[in-house]
């Protein structure tokens, strides 16, 4: 089994060496480099498996290099964790708003590191639901195949965690989640991220469901759920 190929965008030598090291550690390719063009670069010539991004990059970002992934076909559900030296939930939530799966703060622990990039690779279709069968929920048409969400015949452009939570909900109408037990689902690991990171992705994905947005619906004190009344195929 080939080993999984890592991209690294990091300006800070030091903390591009630690983790360099510590990925080839464990067993990872790993391909590096120092700003955010060089890595756009560097993505679409290696093909990697996962991009550890860091958001402060001179010149082009972290969150600018990540809106360019998602806004391409081939990278568009290529894993990014974002790398951050801030400690404010905000940095968090801008880096899961523009389509990052996971974040990690500096400084870290190698074992965090590793913990993190294993527990994004690992994350495949989300539990209990058919991964071979469109969801089909009034206007939402959810295809795990294809990785497509469509509403009213018209294709959405999802996040792949953003994916896995709308394939979620909907393959389970009327059913009340936690946002730990989405967090569990959608995400992964829980134990290392926060309940912030869900309500952000259901703000996203609310968005970008434009008139039906209604068709997740927050219960309050609790989490969220899928409307009901859509939970028939059509």
């Amino acid at each position: 089994m080939n080993a999984a190929k890592v991209v690294v965008i990091e300006d800070e030598p030091d903390i591009l060496e630690l983790i360099e090291y510590n990925l080839r550690r464990e067993g990872f390719e790993v391909v590096t480099a120092a700003n955010g063009r060089a890595g756009l670069s560097v993505i679409g010539r290696e093909k990697p498996d996962l991009v550890l991004l860091d958001l402060l990059l001179p010149g082009l970002d972290g969150l600018d290099v990540c809106r360019r992934l998602r806004a391409v076909e081939s990278t568009r559900d290529l894993p990014v964790i974002m790398v951050t030296a801030r400690g404010e939930e905000s940095d968090v939530v801008l880096g899961l708003g523009v389509g990052a799966d996971d974040y990690i703060h500096k400084p870290f622990s190698p074992r965090e590191l590793i913990a993190r990039v294993r527990a994004v690779l690992r994350r495949g279709p989300m539990r209990e639901s058919d991964p071979d069968q469109r969801v089909v929920r009034g206007p939402l048409v959810v295809d795990p195949v294809r990785h497509r969400v469509a509403v009213d015949g018209r294709r959405l452009e999802f996040t792949p965690t953003e994916f896995r939570l709308v394939h979620f909900l909907a393959s389970h109408p009327g059913r009340v989640f936690t946002r730990g037990q989405l967090l569990d689902r959608a995400i992964g690991d829980r134990a290392i991220v926060i309940d912030r990171n869900i309500d952000v992705h259901v703000r996203a994905v609310r968005k970008k469901l434009g008139s039906h947005r209604d068709l997740i619906e927050t219960v309050r004190g609790i989490g969220y759920s899928f409307r009901e009344d859509e939970g028939r195929d059509v």
